[in-house]
């Protein structure tokens, strides 16, 4: 039971034997435990447990759960890709793919079909690191439309600090936002736009499905200064607009 079921997991994740051997940290013992020559160590299922939510009971036959209920501050990738080396790569998630990213935040084939790289810089290593496309103007003037962040990936929201930029994946939509903790609401995040037209919003942590936080940012618009300094110029005429309309309507 445990050796099918460990190679059903491999499979799963679309890992090939030497891989996913690397990944755990277990020599060539993989096609071994495959094959019911070695038994699946303790050390090996905490890893199963740890990195993907595997059920160790589910490992041995004594429960139909395959995963374990996430907990409430479990934020961690789902999946991660590796190269043929076992190195983590990183997975570019566009504006289109980001749609359909938190309902298929455990589907291993579905990252297959994502574009993968490595950056080869030191700080980029011994962590995993996910990139998101921009879509909206919430986050401007940090982050303009269209940008892409670079973030790397929160293993539990107690980690998270007041003020700082993250990726937020819902369980229906991708959210780029300042964090913040609520005082005496230990169940609840609130989620701040930079943009002032758009209000804060609150939102259940076991709401939360991963949380990247952003390290850096690409951005392609050559002349965004001057773009920046037109869009705030219109901004403020907006304001102007409607404090004049509210007058007037004070008046009337």
């Amino acid at each position: 039971m445990e050796a099918r079921r460990f190679k059903e997991i491999r499979e799963s994740l679309n890992y090939t034997q030497q891989s996913f051997a690397k990944l755990l940290n277990i020599g060539s013992t993989t096609a071994d435990i495959e094959r019911g020559r070695t038994k699946i160590s303790g050390v090996v299922v905490a890893l199963l447990m740890e990195k993907f939510g595997i059920n160790p009971l589910w490992i041995f036959g004594k429960s139909n759960e395959k995963f374990l209920k996430k907990a409430s501050n479990s934020v961690t990738p789902k999946v991660i890709v590796l190269d043929s080396e076992g190195a983590e790569k990183m997975v570019l998630v566009n504006q289109k793919a980001a749609a359909g990213y938190p309902h298929n935040v455990q589907d291993a084939d579905w990252y297959q079909s994502l574009p993968q790289f490595n950056i080869p810089l030191p700080q980029f290593r011994n962590a995993t690191y996910r990139g998101f496309q921009v879509e909206g103007d919430s986050m401007f003037p940090i982050i303009h439309p269209d940008d892409w962040v670079l973030a790397k990936s929160v293993s539990s929201v107690s980690e998270i600090s007041n003020n700082r930029i993250y990726v937020v994946v819902l369980k229906d939509s991708v959210l780029v936002k300042k964090l913040q903790k609520i005082p005496h609401k230990s169940d609840v995040l609130r989620l701040i736009s930079v943009n002032p037209e758009y209000a804060p919003i609150e939102v259940k942590i076991d709401e939360i499905q991963e949380l990247w936080q952003v390290k850096s940012k690409l951005t392609f618009g050559l002349d965004s200064s001057a773009e920046s300094s037109l869009l705030r110029q219109l901004q403020a005429s907006i304001e102007d607009l409607k404090e004049q309309m509210k007058q007037l309507n004070t008046k009337e």
